[in-house]
């Protein structure tokens, strides 16, 4: 009985090792897009201090091609509003993995403390 409760402990264990890898590769895309979020506003602000007068570039693989200034603020303006969407999706999906993650953790908690029980009866009966 006590081989059994091992085997499962074992795997959900393994599970939640696989559940914290997957938190910490979702951190970090999210600082990633926090980052491009600061470049962007950085960028934005930036755009926002031109007027008319004034020529935009924007780099093109090696190439700096003339870019209008409506439309190089058009193009920061929905690059911030999809950033800030998936901020908000990794966001929700590092709550839901919490979450997961928290109740994993007891059903690891009670595995043992049953694994710990059978192990007990177990040197009783010997």
């Amino acid at each position: 009985m006590a081989e059994a409760i091992q085997k499962k402990l074992k795997a959900e264990v393994e599970k939640y090792s696989q559940m914290q890898k997957d938190v910490s590769k979702s951190m970090s895309a999210r600082q990633k897009l926090e980052t491009q979020l600061a470049e962007n506003n950085i960028v934005k602000e930036e755009l926002d201090l031109l007027d008319t007068t004034n020529t935009v570039y924007k780099l093109i693989g090696p190439v700096l091609v003339k870019q209008d200034l409506d439309e190089a603020k058009a193009t920061v303006t929905k690059r911030l509003e999809y950033i800030n969407g998936e901020i908000q999706r990794y966001e929700t999906l590092l709550k839901d993995m919490e979450k997961k993650s928290d109740n994993h953790r007891e059903l690891l908690s009670s595995l043992q403390q049953e694994y710990q029980r059978a192990q007990g009866l177990a040197v009783g009966k010997v």
